[in-house]
């Protein structure tokens, strides 16, 4: 190994950074073919449309699907050949905007909790209707519906958000800045949101690309004067979606971001089951009495995560090669072995946060994490406390090097 000491991002060929996410209407070419992401309208699919969706992962892709940090999900492996057959089925089935333009526009994420009728879902009903009407927006722009007792989606990207107030009441927050504007109500916040995006095109938004970058003074109408409510400490945990049962149904999460449609399949075979929400932490709350159906005899062995206290569920892990043609090293196996090796449960304060990236981009996780293995000419790059694209304390380490800083790490914590 070779040890380094200068905290400064690295000097090595930096990976490529399209500056755009994948879609349906524009797949992204991978290491495995065509990627291809599924919004689910409402951060909701039906039952038949998630089996739809495994359909369609089955008979177009590799059977792989994905779940991303923005609450999407997404088919590895399509053909270029194929791609028009698997559109027209997933328009069809309602996977898809009829058109490319729909796709184009905004993408809207919700606390996984929300229930019908509520601030975050009232707002989202009014933002489809309105979002046609927008200016046209840098690709990557979001919006965070979070409209809870406590926001759950601060470490999710968003440019525009709505929350509650510290007082309970709802503010509009443009990202990048701690404080919001009031408003009185989701009819208020939906026009103060519409108005925002507008100035965010005037203000010079487009060449910034994100709301967080854009260092131009808020207007006057959108005097960010109100603190919004604190965050709780982990917000998936603080929205009740760890791996079991859930008042809505029972939530399950997929290792590493990733499970195969044959096992989603398996997971929603009770006809009970009305429908899953995708959330932004891999993990899926499926709807419905019949969610728990399979749990009578013990946790099924179906490729998915049932327990709260999996260690992977404290890791990130990207597809890695050969899936991404970036990455220069396979990422699932190692993160595997470690996670078998790991002595403590999932909680940030026992063994922290572990990210292995195929590259420098850090797709599966932006933020530090305790420990991260940055994939760098087919070895492994150590990174202490930062990111993906932070500058290592060793470098050219294999997968046993790897693992035996792991153990090592893990015997020095007993």
């Amino acid at each position: 190994m070779k040890e380094q000491g200068v905290k400064e991002k690295r000097s090595s060929a930096s990976p490529r950074v399209r500056g755009w996410c994948p879609g349906a209407w524009r797949p992204m070419a991978t290491g495995d073919g065509l990627l291809v992401r599924v919004r689910p309208p409402l951060g909701r699919l039906t039952r038949a449309r998630m089996l739809s969706l495994c359909e369609a992962a089955e008979t177009w892709g590799n059977g792989l699907i994905e779940q991303t940090r923005r609450a999407n999900l997404q088919l590895r492996g399509v053909s270029e050949a194929g791609w028009p057959e698997l559109m027209a089925f997933l328009v069809e089935h309602g996977l898809a905007a009829p058109d490319a333009e729909g796709e184009r526009r905004p993408a809207l994420l919700l606390a996984p909790d929300w229930r019908e009728g509520d601030a975050t879902h009232e707002a989202a009903r009014l933002l489809e209707r309105r979002l046609a009407d927008w200016p046209a927006l840098p690709d990557k722009w979001g919006l965070a519906l979070d409209a809870g007792p406590a926001p759950v989606l601060r470490d999710v990207p968003a440019d525009l958000r709505l929350e509650r107030s510290r007082e309970g009441g709802l503010l509009v927050r443009a990202d990048g800045r701690e404080w919001g504007t009031p408003v009185a109500d989701v009819e208020a916040a939906v026009e103060l949101m519409t108005r925002l995006a507008h100035w965010f095109v005037d203000a010079g938004g487009l060449a910034a690309g994100r709301m967080r970058r854009l260092t131009a003074p808020l207007p006057g109408w959108a005097a960010a004067d109100t603190e919004p409510a604190a965050a709780p400490q982990a917000s998936d945990a603080a929205s009740g979606l760890t791996p079991g049962p859930h008042p809505a149904g029972r939530v399950v999460g997929l290792p590493f971001g990733r499970a195969t449609a044959a096992s989603l399949r398996a997971a929603m075979c009770d006809e009970a089951i009305t429908g899953v929400r995708v959330t932004p932490w891999r993990r899926l709350l499926l709807e419905g009495e019949g969610a728990n159906s399979n749990m009578k005899d013990g946790a099924p062995d179906d490729g998915l995560i049932h327990d709260a206290r999996d260690p992977r569920l404290a890791m990130d892990a990207c597809p890695g090669a050969p899936f991404c043609a970036q990455a220069s090293v396979a990422t699932h196996g190692l993160a595997q072995s470690l996670a078998e090796r790991r002595s403590e449960g999932p909680g940030e304060s026992a063994a922290g946060r572990l990210h292995v990236s195929g590259c420098a981009k850090g797709c599966a996780r932006s933020g530090p994490a305790e420990v991260c293995l940055t994939g760098r000419d087919g070895r492994y790059d150590l990174i202490l406390g930062g990111r993906a694209d932070d500058t290592p304390v060793a470098t050219g380490l294999g997968e046993s090097d790897a693992i035996e800083y792991w153990e090592t790490r893990d015997a020095l914590r007993l």
